[in-house]
C-alpha cells in the first residue's frame, strides 16, 4: 500500500517541474480569455474609429463604381484603378488591424505569461496514433471542453435573442425610417447586440480561466517518489558525492603534507595529535597552522618531520589546544602566543646548535597555556 501510494500523483507539481514544462512549452492557457480580449478590442476599435473608417471604405467604393472611358479600351489602368481602390481599403483598415495584432499579443500574456519555446515547434509523432487520438477524444478534457462549447452556444445564442427581441421594434421600423437616420440607428443596434454578447463572453472567460489553472496544475502534479527523485538528482548521486569528498580530502591531505618540511616546528601529544607550525617573520603577524591530524595522519606528519630534519616537541597541552581550536591555515589564538614563542625559540636554537654546534638548548616544560582552551583541562 505504501508503494502504490508513493506512485499516485498526488503532490503539487515541484517549482523544478514547472520550469521543464515552461520550458517545453506548457503552461496555462484560456482560449476564452483571448477571445474575448480580442472581440472587445475589435468592437472598442471599430467604435473609436468607426467614422474615418467609414469615410474612406466609402471613398474607396466610390472610386470603384465611377466607371472610365479608358478603363474599358486600356485593361492596364483597370489594374492600376483596382490597385488604388485596394490600397485605400487597406489604409483604411489598417489601425484596427494593428489593434487586432496587439490584442492578439497581449491576450495570451494575461494567463501564463510570455513564453516562446522552441520545443514546442519540434514535430512529435506521437500524437499521430490513432489509439491515442481516441483515448483524447473520450478523455474528461473532450468532455469538459464539449460542455464548454455547449453552455457557451447557450449563452450567446441566448444573449442574442433576448437583445434582438428586445429591440424587435425597433428593427422593424428601420424600413421607415430615411437613410440617413436608418444607417446610424442599425450601427447603435448591431453595437449594442455586440457588446451584450462579448459580456456574455466575459462570464465564459472568467470561469474558463480558473479551470485551465486548475487542469494545468491538474496534469504536472507529481508522485512522492518523483519528489524524491528529483531530489537526488538534484543534490546528486551520494555516491558521486562521497567519491568527491574523498578525492578532496585526498587533495587537501597531500597539500597538506607538503607543507610539514616547510613548517618550523611539530609538536605532539605525544602520539595521537601532531600539529605543524610556521612562522615568517614580516609575512605574518602571528605563527600559522600549515598541518595537523590524529592518529595516523599524527604518524605520517612525524615521520615527514623527521626525514626534513624538522623539530619535534611533545607538548601535550598546547597540542591539545591547537588542535581543537584552529584550522588549517589559522593564525593561532592569541591566548597561545607565549607557548608558541617559547617552542618557536626552542626549534631555532636546535636548528642552531646543529648547523653551528654548541649546546643542545633544553626543551620547554609547563608552557603557558590557558585551561579553558585545554580540552582535558576544561573538562577537569
Amino acid at each position: 500500500m505504501a508503494d502504490e501510494s508513493d506512485l499516485e500523483k498526488t503532490e503539487p507539481a515541484s517549482p523544478g517541474r514547472l520550469e521543464k514544462a515552461r520550458e517545453e512549452g506548457q503552461v496555462a492557457r484560456s482560449r476564452e480569455l483571448v477571445t474575448f480580449v480580442m472581440l472587445s478590442a475589435g468592437l472598442a476599435g471599430t467604435w473609436i474609429m468607426g467614422e474615418t473608417i467609414g469615410g474612406d471604405l466609402g471613398g474607396a467604393l466610390s472610386n470603384s463604381l465611377t466607371f472610365e472611358r479608358a478603363s474599358a479600351f486600356d485593361p492596364a489602368h483597370m489594374m492600376v484603378q483596382s490597385g488604388v481602390v485596394v490600397m485605400r481599403a487597406l489604409h483604411a483598415l489598417v489601425p484596427l488591424f494593428f489593434v487586432m495584432l496587439v490584442a492578439a499579443l497581449v491576450a495570451p500574456m494575461l494567463l501564463g505569461g510570455w513564453l516562446f519555446s522552441s520545443k514546442s515547434l519540434v514535430p512529435n509523432f506521437s500524437k499521430l496514433n490513432p489509439v491515442a487520438g481516441l483515448g483524447r477524444m473520450f478523455s474528461t478534457e473532450s468532455l469538459a471542453e464539449l460542455i464548454k462549447t455547449i453552455v457557451k452556444s447557450i449563452l450567446v445564442g441566448g444573449v442574442a435573442w433576448w437583445v434582438i427581441s428586445g429591440n424587435l421594434g425597433q428593427i422593424m421600423g428601420l424600413m421607415r425610417e430615411p437613410l440617413h437616420q436608418a444607417l446610424p440607428h442599425t450601427m447603435r443596434l448591431v453595437a449594442t447586440c455586440c457588446a451584450s454578447i462579448i459580456g456574455s463572453l466575459l462570464l465564459v472567460a472568467a470561469i474558463d480561466v480558473p479551470y485551465q489553472l486548475w487542469s494545468h496544475a491538474h496534469k504536472l502534479r507529481m508522485s512522492r517518489e518523483d519528489l524524491r527523485q528529483e531530489q537526488k538528482e538534484n543534490d546528486g548521486d551520494p555516491q558521486i558525492k562521497a567519491q568527491i569528498r574523498r578525492q578532496q580530502q585526498q587533495v587537501a591531505k597531500r597539500r597538506m603534507m607538503a607543507e610539514v618540511p616547510k613548517a618550523d616546528i611539530i609538536v605532539t601529544n605525544p602520539t595521537h595529535f601532531a600539529v605543524a607550525l610556521k612562522y615568517r617573520d614580516k609575512e605574518m603577524r602571528a605563527p600559522r597552522v600549515v598541518a595537523k591530524g590524529a592518529d595516523l595522519v599524527a604518524l605520517r606528519i612525524r615521520t615527514m618531520a623527521m626525514e626534513h630534519n624538522v623539530p619535534i616537541l611533545e607538548a601535550p597541552p598546547l597540542t591539545r589546544a591547537l588542535f581543537r581550536h584552529t584550522q588549517l591555515g589559522d593564525e593561532i589564538p592569541a591566548a597561545l602566543y607565549a607557548a608558541a614563542a617559547e617552542v618557536l625559540a626552542w626549534a631555532y636554537q636546535l636548528q642552531r646548535a646543529g648547523s653551528e654546534g654548541g649546546t643542545v638548548p633544553r626543551a620547554p616544560e609547563n608552557l603557558p597555556v590557558p585551561q579553558s582552551l585545554d580540552p582535558l583541562g576544561a573538562a577537569a
